[in-house]
This record gives structure tokens, C-alpha cells and sequence, in this order.
């Protein structure tokens, strides 16, 4: 047998390869297409849950994406919410990558950068699709890397007038509403409380750290005509929340129709998120096969679990960059 040489590229390979916002975007949008049209295979997230007593479980994503990246994957990631104590952040994870055809490893990546900005890539795509276009006020909840990412994203789209932040911890959201200040050149004001942030906003993103399911966020605070994108591992959101919506959208209806984890989870068990209620997968407005956005007037919902697709087709596109620029490591697998 021939040597068998895998890549790996750790988080600081991953920095060098620097996909602009345009490239992040481009490449989740074009793997969304996919799912839409049936060029995917995607298996819903399971969890692990290792140790009582500890705020944190493990997801993996597994998937299978064609077309000219045609690669397997799996991606294991850690969701602590308490790392913060110890000065790390609340997520890692390790993307591998393999040849569909032999099941051959391909390439090992840190995935906690990839996890951080596929996420906000989904958010915004969505937005793209979903949000009306002249929408000027972001409210954002959570100030985890997620949440960075979706805020960047969401702005290179839409540049808006007024960003506003909202996290438990002072330090948190003070840190998290300078740091984007800098990045995006411009005010991004830190809230003291829910409502102020989210109240009126033109798009809603919760992305809240809860330990247990509390509806943080009430269904009166919503504007006719928001787009509002609910993701937390635990629910923060009020039962009536879908009661005021013209269309729901999910990213994977097979893994938000099970599981005991995600913000809607309490809607799916009341049956007020079924298949019957459910608009489309934001993969099928993405191919052109069900319409987005219709009318300016439509309040409009978008849960997004995570898709182990956008892991995969960033990963690719990140690896195809880093190999142009020399970054990564050859390792010896066989």
C-alpha cells in the first residue's frame, strides 16, 4: 500500500487562511443550494452528555456534500457553557474530512473558528433571503463567537443603522459592543436588559446561554415585518412566539424535528412547529424552489440548528485556500 498523508491545519492555519466575509458567505450560500436541490446527505446532530452535574454535552454532525467538493464529514463539538470561569471559550471542535469513495481521511481541522462562521454565514444567508431588504436595526442577543460572526455578517449585508447587544454578564456585552465598534467602524450599542435591545428591531437574533429553558424573550416585543432568528441551546422564547408568524423556516427539518435540545423544541412537541406549519428549509428558498420573503408586511422565523453541510463546504474552502498559501501541516497517516 502507498503512503496515505492526511492535512491538518490547527486554529492558527485557519486564521492565516483569512476567507473574507464574501468568501464565508459565497461558500454557505452555494452549500445551502445544494442541500435544496438533493445534492446532500445530511444525518440529524446527535448529542453526548458525559458527566453529571456539568453545564456542557458534545454534538456531532455528520454529512455528505457533492458537486466539485464532494467530501464526507464528521464534526465533533464541545458546548460548555461554564468555560468562561476557566478563561476558554464555550466551544471546541474538530472537524474530519474523508473521500467518499474509500472512506480515506483527507483532513483534520480545528473546527472551532469554522463552527463560529458558518453559524453566523447561516444566520446571514437567511437574512438574505428572508429579512426585509431595507432593514436598518439588528437586536442581538449573545456575545458568544457565534454571535460575532452573525453580527459581521448580517452588517456586510445590510449596514446598518443601529446594532444593539445584549448579553448576561456586564463584561461580556460591554467587551463584545467595543470589539465590534472597531471591527465594523461603527457605533454598536451594549443594553442592560432584553427588551431594549430586541424591541422594534428590524431582525432579531437570540443566541442566549441559557442553562434551562426560560422565555427571555417576549412575543410583543416583535414588530410586524421582523425576521427573527432563534437559535439558543435551550428555549428563550415565549410558546406564542410562532403564533404571530407568516412563515417558518428551518435549515434541517429532520434534526429540528427531534432531540431534546433547541429553542423551539417546546413548539415542535405542541405541534405549533410541524411539518404542516413549516414553510420551507432555507436550502429550498436558497435552489429557487419555494419562495422567501413575499411582502414587506411578513413577520418571518428562521431556526437554524446547525448544518454538519456548512461545516463541510467551509472546511473545503478554507483547506483549498490553505493550500495555496502553503499554511497547514502533511501528516503521515498510513
Amino acid at each position: 500500500m502507498q503512503p496515505i498523508y492526511l492535512t491538518y491545519l490547527n486554529r492558527h492555519d485557519i486564521e492565516a487562511a483569512a476567507l473574507s466575509d464574501a468568501e464565508i458567505l459565497a461558500a454557505i450560500e452555494a452549500s445551502l443550494g445544494m442541500q435544496g436541490r438533493g445534492e446532500t446527505v445530511i444525518e440529524p446532530r446527535v448529542h453526548l452528555e458525559p458527566k453529571a452535574g456539568v453545564e456542557g454535552h458534545f454534538n456531532v454532525l455528520r454529512g455528505w456534500i457533492g458537486g466539485e467538493i464532494d467530501a464526507a464529514g464528521v464534526k465533533v463539538v464541545g458546548d460548555f457553557v461554564d468555560n468562561y470561569k476557566q478563561g476558554l471559550p464555550s466551544e471546541f471542535g474538530i472537524l474530519n474530512l474523508f473521500d467518499p469513495r474509500t472512506g480515506m481521511p483527507t483532513a483534520i481541522m480545528d473546527a472551532s473558528g469554522i463552527t463560529d462562521m458558518r453559524t453566523g454565514a447561516v444566520t446571514a444567508v437567511g437574512a438574505k433571503y428572508l429579512a426585509r431588504k431595507g432593514s436598518k436595526t439588528l437586536g442581538h442577543i449573545g456575545a458568544r463567537g457565534t454571535a460575532y460572526w452573525n453580527v459581521r455578517l448580517l452588517d456586510s449585508l445590510f449596514d446598518f443603522e443601529t446594532i444593539r447587544v445584549h448579553s448576561r454578564r456586564p463584561e461580556s456585552r460591554n467587551a463584545f459592543a467595543e470589539k465590534l465598534s472597531r471591527d465594523l467602524g461603527k457605533e454598536v450599542i451594549a443594553t442592560d436588559d432584553w427588551r431594549s435591545c430586541v424591541e422594534d428591531a428590524d431582525i432579531v437574533v437570540e443566541a442566549s446561554r441559557l442553562s434551562a429553558p426560560q422565555p427571555m424573550l417576549k412575543t410583543e416585543w416583535i414588530k410586524p415585518g421582523a425576521f427573527v432568528v432563534p437559535y439558543g441551546t435551550m428555549s428563550a422564547v415565549e410558546l406564542s412566539l410562532t403564533d404571530i408568524m407568516s412563515k417558518m423556516v428551518v435549515d434541517d427539518w429532520g434534526q429540528c424535528k427531534g432531540g431534546k435540545f433547541g429553542s423551539l423544541r417546546a413548539h415542535v412537541e405542541a405541534g405549533k412547529l410541524s411539518e404542516a406549519t413549516l414553510h420551507a428549509e432555507l436550502g429550498q428558498i436558497v435552489a429557487g424552489l419555494k419562495p422567501g420573503r413575499e411582502k414587506d408586511a411578513e413577520t418571518i422565523l428562521f431556526w437554524h440548528r446547525g448544518l454538519s453541510l456548512s461545516d463541510i463546504a467551509l472546511g473545503h474552502a478554507i483547506l483549498k485556500k490553505a493550500a495555496g498559501m502553503g499554511a497547514g501541516h502533511r501528516l503521515r497517516y498510513a
